[in-house]
């Protein structure tokens, strides 16, 4: 998702399909080992995240739709087509099948409640002569994460009266930003916000759909970004979400982009990772505080 960690993508050094290979007898369209591996291995290099065996099925169910829209007989058919003509936007149709975006309102919640009882208090001492405030979202899937950050920050709206706010909600896949952009849910996502939150910042519903208030959505920027591109944002940041993202990558691209979050935030700002995401050595200048809460010290 951001500066390029690893290796370009290079169809021709992956190995060719074996035309011998079985596929599985499960499947409605063959999908046979070498198919997997030049997968697995094109979403390694445009994405970071590592695809191991045991994920072959999963790939498989995201990916047949893709096979059935564009008339494919078998998914040699398919890697033929993202060998040959990658550069049309398929390569970025499998991304956004790939990419996994599990997600919801308020989602471990403890960090909302210490964003909102600490690292927000202690922003606001901190930045009192510059009134700035400037939280990320990485990996924003579909909005629920941005949109909680800003309602949690709108709590504390009359202490934030005259501030810059701004909150960047950035995502590899285009198709969860456009759906975030809209700002539209399906009114069982209610069940997670707390009531007063819904009172104040959801405008509209219907028997099935909300609305997310305008006073919110006016708050944040959603923008497509590759984590292992190059940033184009300039920071400091106060805080920064990168929640249950960095388990998809090796351990060498994890560490390397905890050092880019790090650099991107000011001294004193807070990192939020995911319930089973820790830090390993190496990260001085990053301390655990409370539950995958790290604060920059150094």
């Amino acid at each position: 998702m951001k500066r390029q960690v690893s290796a370009a993508f290079n169809p021709d050094a992956i190995a060719v399909h074996d035309r011998s290979a079985r596929p599985s007898s499960d499947y409605e369209f063959a999908f046979t080992e070498d198919d997997f591996g030049f997968i697995a291995e094109l979403v390694r290099c445009r994405t970071g995240i590592m695809l191991a065996g045991h994920k072959r099925n999963l790939v498989y169910s995201r990916l047949v739709r893709r096979l059935r829209i564009l008339g494919l007989s078998d998914f040699r058919s398919y890697c033929d087509l993202l060998k040959d003509n990658g550069g049309s936007g398929e390569i970025s149709k499998l991304i956004n099948a790939i990419t996994t975006n599990l997600t919801s309102f308020f989602r471990e919640n403890h960090h909302f409640d210490h964003l909102y009882q600490t690292a927000l208090p202690a922003v606001m001492s901190e930045n009192s002569s510059e009134k700035r405030l400037r939280i990320w979202s990485a990996a924003c899937s579909t909005g629920e994460e941005p949109y909680s950050i800003a309602m949690t920050v709108m709590r504390s709206r009359r202490t934030l009266d005259g501030w810059n706010v701004r909150i960047l909600a950035t995502d590899l896949d285009t198709d969860v930003l456009s759906l975030a952009r809209k700002a539209t849910y399906n009114i069982q996502s209610l069940k997670n916000l707390p009531a007063p939150l819904n009172r104040d910042f959801i405008t509209s519903s219907t028997d099935s759909q909300i609305q997310i208030d305008a006073s919110i959505r006016k708050l944040i920027s959603f923008k497509e970004l590759n984590l292992l591109d190059s940033w184009p944002m300039k920071g400091p940041f106060d805080v920064i979400f990168c929640r249950n993202v960095l388990i998809y990558f090796s351990g060498e691209t994890k560490s390397e982009l905890i050092n880019r979050f790090s650099s991107m935030l000011r001294l004193g700002g807070w990192l939020y990772l995911g319930h089973s995401e820790t830090l390993s050595g190496g990260h001085s200048d990053l301390m655990l505080t409370d539950r995958t809460t790290y604060r920059k010290i150094s």
